[in-house]
């Protein structure tokens, strides 16, 4: 239904050897490294290693679709890719510098930024030297409707002083995080699409404060998830992206494809998962069978191929909308996969898990971190409400239309 080009299948067939070869194999070396720190946000030497192999291989940077930078694959291309490195998703992605929030910030950086935004932070971005994290959120408000957003950025002659909140800032924990892309409000009495702007601040600014590490279901993630106080926060001008007022615009662009890339490597996640429940189910007996001649299991793992195949499809298909007619025109298909790839996921989770009995809620396994995280997908990026409303009113206007029409 989806044309593969013949690069596209080279890179699926580079990237899977990389994982049978290296990551799955280091899985087990990253979690003894870690262990052995004492510190969860530790930054483990098998990860350079990693990084190191991915790159000798050509699979850096593949998320990039400009080609100047990376690759030039578009959605339809990345997103198997995306997939693939999701069996894996705290090693893989990060391993081929593919990792949110850094490839979100690094498009943004691409489209919007500044040549000396681009020289200071786009390049060692690229290059896997440091980290970067995106903050938007806050803990005052309802953020999942960002004209809530509080931050003020008030201009001070050549400089704009910031001062507000934020939480759920991902990767300003990360050992190498040198700088963050963060919304606020720049005229609040503006336009309600026109009062937010974005900009470049680097973390080590004066006023900037990181004042704990959120956990996630009792994970304290490695690349953190902190709330950061800004009091007083100087920058000058030039931090601005963009314009004033375009700060909708901005998040608008960076999170089509984030939202493919997250969905794709959800249905990584689901597959791994599957893959993990059968081999249970074949391994176990109870009641004098395999667990795999239940009725129940069996309908489990038929309905996780034909949920996780229609996710894909529809995923797909916003990755070819995405391609071929824009962003705007798939907002409906891509507000429909936020929705239906962390549910199917986590319903396929969820199953493995049951099958593991107590393995499948302890570390032994990766089921229990994949729940916890495809459990936060439903509302990173935006609550499964908000996309169901988008789709809700797109479907109005256009029945709408159509009765307009007769």
């Amino acid at each position: 239904m989806f044309d593969v080009t013949d690069r596209a299948k080279e890179y699926q067939e580079r990237l899977l050897a990389f994982m049978d070869e290296h990551i799955y194999p280091a899985e087990a070396v990253y979690e003894r490294q870690m262990t052995e720190s004492g510190d969860p946000h530790f930054h483990p030497p098998v990860l350079e290693e990693l990084k190191a192999e991915a790159r000798k291989r050509g699979l850096w940077n593949l998320f990039h679709p400009h080609p100047e930078w990376g690759p030039g694959l578009t959605n339809l291309e990345y997103a198997p890719l995306a997939e693939i490195m999701g069996r894996s998703a705290h090693l893989a992605p990060e391993a081929t510098n593919c990792n949110a929030p850094d490839t979100g910030n690094m498009e943004v950086l691409t489209l919007f930024g500044t040549e000396e935004h681009k020289e200071k932070w786009l390049k060692p971005l690229l290059a896997g030297e440091i980290a970067s994290a995106f903050a938007m959120t806050e803990p005052a408000v309802a953020s999942s409707d960002a004209r809530n957003i509080e931050m003020r950025m008030v201009r001070d002659g050549d400089d704009y002083v910031l001062n507000g909140r934020k939480w759920w800032t991902s990767n300003a924990l990360h050992k190498k995080c040198r700088v963050l892309i963060v919304m606020g409000k720049t005229d609040p009495d503006g336009p309600s699409h026109r009062q937010q702007s974005m900009m470049v601040v680097p973390l080590d600014t004066p006023g900037v404060t990181v004042l704990r590490g959120l956990p996630v279901f009792g994970y304290q993630d490695r690349e953190g998830h902190a709330e950061v106080l800004f009091e007083d926060v100087r920058v000058p001008r030039t931090a601005l992206l963009a314009g004033e007022g375009d700060g909708f615009m901005i998040s608008q662009a960076r999170l089509g494809p984030g939202r493919i890339h997250h969905c794709m490597r959800s249905i990584g996640m689901a597959e791994r998962a599957l893959d993990l429940l059968i081999d249970r189910a074949q391994s176990r007996t109870t009641f004098g069978a395999p667990l795999s001649d239940r009725a129940n299991i069996q309908d489990w793992i038929a309905e996780a191929r034909i949920e996780i195949d229609m996710a894909r499809l529809l995923t797909l298909k916003a990755a070819h909308l995405m391609d071929t007619v824009g962003n705007k025109q798939a907002r409906t298909e891509i507000a429909a996969i936020k929705v239906a790839a962390p549910e199917v996921a986590l319903k396929v989770v969820d199953r493995a898990i049951q099958v593991h009995g107590g393995a499948g809620v302890c570390d032994d396994f990766p089921l229990a971190s994949m729940y916890a995280h495809l459990r936060t997908l439903r509302l990173a990026d935006g609550p499964d409400e908000v996309h169901k409303r988008t789709i809700a009113l797109r479907e109005l206007r256009r029945r709408e239309t159509e009765r307009n029409a007769r």
